[in-house]
């Protein structure tokens, strides 16, 4: 029999979708996703199996039919936001949701997700409520602002702000702050956005006071100032203090505004890391406005947080896109019980991210030693070594922590990384010298034993 008379042969045989419907496995199906997707994965699975034929990339005669198309029906109905576990020492991972959350944050989200909640109620009173005080004293509080708004991120803070209080108005940047960070999110497209008209002053690297004040006009609204928190400029650089610059622009009758970025709350030199100013540093230092995350070195949801000045603050709050960037609930409740843990000075026993910051490189080594000798066990052949972590997310560039981690020896390390990562829960490494490695310090504790144990039996199937 020729090629073109087996495929011939092999496309006549596949059997109907009446004829699929018809199996027993298939009713147990429909029961479960109802018919119209169960046909929809008959068909699918059906001219899958005719490219194949077609193609000549082999076909299966005996296949169980139930089975695929339950295998099509698994795959479109599974979740595409899933966990995984971050093995790769970046603390902050934007590409692994960023930070991961403290309990009491979880169970605040999910008290406020099963049922009702006073989301813009006052229960006081007995009347419509607003959602913008929820979270607002601690922020007053922690930061020493006057007022506080929580958006959903940070960019729409500033896209707020820039459009409530400076449509059509100039606003004053220098030029080494004109950055671009993730997804090709750019600071001079989102003055151009939001009605504001760019003032670009000094060079990259060098940006004096005198280079703001020869800038102002009668059209300037502020001095914007956006921190360093995802990039760093080294070598032959100045600019100007904040406090330098509020004194220019109050002197002028306009505010400055501060993006610090990052959100940390704390003096992050005490953890060995470098010196990032903090969110109520900036309000010290005269800013009328500091814009900031929720979820860097806050360590809580992604949100963007706006505290400063009561009267630009409730400005921003009336302006129509306030209610387009505003955050749910979900955020609202678990920024707040994140905040609770600064309040009481318990960052370091709650906040995951600062747990991790703080952790001792003696207890990352023990727990690299152990997942060694497990693995050892079924035959794998790793290395235990010094390497460094990162903060990431934007947060303190160039600037490390010392840890110890775990390299697997293997003969092929991109395919034994995607392998992991094809694992449930996906399991994220880095590959270093040659060796597959894993990070301690990013892997939560609790997600020790799932980590050790589905490493050694994928190792235990490769031997």
């Amino acid at each position: 029999m020729s090629l073109a008379e087996k495929q011939v042969t092999q496309l006549r045989g596949l059997p109907a979708v009446d004829r699929v419907l018809e199996m027993e496995r298939i009713g147990a199906l429909v029961e479960r996703y109802g018919r119209a997707l169960v046909v929809e994965g008959v068909r699918a699975v059906i001219e899958g199996v005719r490219a194949s034929i077609v193609a000549n990339e082999g076909y299966d005669e005996g296949m169980d039919w139930g089975e695929a198309v339950a295998d099509w029906l698994e795959g479109v109905m599974g979740a595409s936001l899933v966990p995984v576990i971050n093995g790769t020492g970046v603390i902050v991972h934007t590409n692994l949701g960023r930070a991961p959350l403290s309990g009491a944050a979880v169970a605040a989200m999910a008290g406020v997700a099963e049922g009702y909640s006073n989301l813009e109620y006052d229960l006081e009173r007995g009347v419509r409520g607003s959602r913008t005080t929820h979270g607002r004293g601690r922020l007053q509080r922690l930061t020493g602002a006057e007022a506080a708004l929580v958006v959903n991120n940070t960019a729409a803070a500033v896209l707020l702000m820039l459009s409530s209080l400076a449509q059509g108005k100039e606003v004053i940047i220098s030029r080494g702050q004109l950055v671009e960070i993730g997804g090709g999110f750019r600071v001079p497209d989102v003055l151009a956005q939001s009605g504001a008209i760019l003032v670009e002053v000094g060079t990259t690297n060098r940006t004096h006071l005198r280079d703001y004040e020869a800038a102002i006009t009668e059209n300037t609204a502020a001095i914007l100032v956006v921190h360093q928190s995802n990039y760093k400029v080294v070598g032959f650089t100045h600019e100007p203090a904040l406090g330098e610059l509020a004194a220019l622009a109050h002197h002028h009758g306009f505010p400055l505004w501060y993006d610090q970025g990052s959100g940390a709350l704390l003096d992050t030199s005490v953890y060995g890391l470098a010196p990032e100013p903090t969110v109520g540093a900036g309000i010290e230092a005269g800013c009328d406005l500091v814009t900031f995350s929720g979820d860097k070195l806050l360590g809580g949801p992604q949100a963007g947080i706006v505290v400063g000045r009561a009267d630009l603050v409730a400005r921003m709050g009336r302006h129509p896109l306030a209610r387009a960037v505003r955050a749910d609930k979900l955020c609202l409740a678990g920024l707040e019980a994140t905040l609770a843990a600064y309040e009481v000075g318990r960052v370091e026993a709650e906040v995951p991210v600062w747990q991790m910051i703080g952790a001792a490189v003696a207890d990352i080594r023990e727990r690299a030693e152990r997942w060694a000798a497990a693995w050892a066990e079924v035959g794998g052949v790793s290395q235990v070594i010094d390497g460094w972590s990162t903060v990431g997310g934007g947060s303190l560039p160039g600037t490390q922590l010392a840890t110890v981690l775990v390299g697997l020896v293997v003969a092929e390390p991109d395919i034994w990384a995607a392998r992991l990562r094809q694992n449930q829960p996906a399991i994220i490494t880095r590959i270093q010298d040659d060796l597959v490695c894993f990070d301690p310090r990013t892997v939560l504790p609790h997600q020790d034993e799932r980590l050790v144990h589905d490493v050694k039996r994928i190792l235990a199937e490769s031997y």
